[in-house]
Order: C-alpha cells, then structure tokens, then sequence
C-alpha cells in the first residue's frame, strides 16, 4: 500500500457494521427430542428388504440408509420385476411406491396381498402425490404404513421400528376386522375408484 493510500485510508469512514441478528432456533419437535433421548431399535442384521420404486434416486437413499444399518436391499423399478422379486426371494419387508409405470402401486399391493407367498410381508407404501396420500389415509388398502416424499433418514427408521416383533422380525399390522380390508384378500375393494389418482 503506498503512502497516499494509507494517508486516504486515515480520512476514510469504516464501512457500516449490521449489528448481529441473534440466531433463531426453532423449538424442537417432541419426536425429535424422543429420537435424541432413546436408541433406535433396527431390525435385526441382514433384514432383507424389498424397494419398489421408479426413480433411482429414490431406491439409492434408501438402499444408502438401510445398508448403513445391516438391512440386505433387493431393488426394482416397476411392480412386474418388484413382484417377481418378493415371489423369489422372500424379503421380510416392502417399501412400494405408488406411482410406477405399468402396474401402479396399489395393483402391486393388491397382487401382494393375494398371492399366499407374500400376503404377510409388511409393506409401507410411499408417495410425493398428496392425493395418492389422501386416498391412501382414507381407504387403508391393506398396506401397513405410509410414508411421504421426500422423506429423511429418521423418518425411514421411524416407519420400519413399529412393524418389529420381539425377535427384531417386521410383522404385519394386526387390524380390527371391520378396518382391514384385507381380511378378505379376494376382495376388490382393495382397488382404488378407477378414477383415483395413482
């Protein structure tokens, strides 16, 4: 810097300094504030699970968050190969999304949920359509949660930990009669109105 410079700088006003905000800090939410005071409760290690979705985004965060926690994941990205592979392989859980092409989600869920092989394997079904999620909500199809795009990681675990019995196994929702429709797995009610957002 030469002289006159530093000479100028003498005579020169600081530049303003914004005064500090104080940093907001959301309250936390009670399920946060759970998730911090107790250990998750996995399935036990080498839990395999079956993703059914069209985007290979989504299939890579979950497989990501699974993995991480000793699950095994088998992957499909339609229904037609998702219900060969539950058939074949016998995943012991099913995350199944909606909106696929060809057969829709809740087809496959129907298709599921008649085949004797794979009636009793738990399955969340998920969705980033919130008609889908209202419908879903309002007719209980036989799935045994739900779970909206996008969603986090904790979110993912939050879902799975309910369905596990004492040995750690995911095991189907027991429903009263009167409110699980599949208590009839011939029943066609586990169809959405043909006009329903898929």
């Amino acid at each position: 810097m030469g002289l006159f410079d530093q000479f100028r700088s003498l005579f020169k006003s600081p530049a303003p300094v914004a005064p500090q905000q104080p940093v907001q800090v959301e309250p936390s939410l009670p399920q946060m504030a759970e998730r911090r005071s107790r250990e998750r409760i996995n399935a036990r290690e080498g839990t395999r699970v079956l993703l059914i979705d069209d985007s290979p985004t989504i299939i890579a965060a979950l497989k990501k968050f699974l993995r991480s926690a000793g699950y095994v994941t088998l992957e499909a990205l339609d229904a037609e190969t998702g219900l060969e592979i539950a058939r074949t392989e016998s995943p012991e859980l099913v995350f199944l999304d909606i909106v696929l092409p060809g057969m829709n989600g809740f087809a496959a869920l129907r298709a599921l949920r008649r085949d004797p092989q794979t009636r009793n394997i738990p399955i969340i079904m998920m969705s980033g359509n919130e008609q889908a999620t209202e419908q879903f909500f309002g007719t209980r199809i036989g799935a045994d949660d739900f779970m909206k795009k996008p969603f986090s990681r904790f979110e993912v675990f939050a879902r799975i930990e309910p369905l596990l019995d004492e040995q750690l196994i995911p095991r189907r929702r027991i429903l009263p009669a009167s409110s699980d429709e599949n208590a009839n797995p011939e029943s066609d009610n586990l169809s959405p109105t043909p006009n329903a957002v898929s």
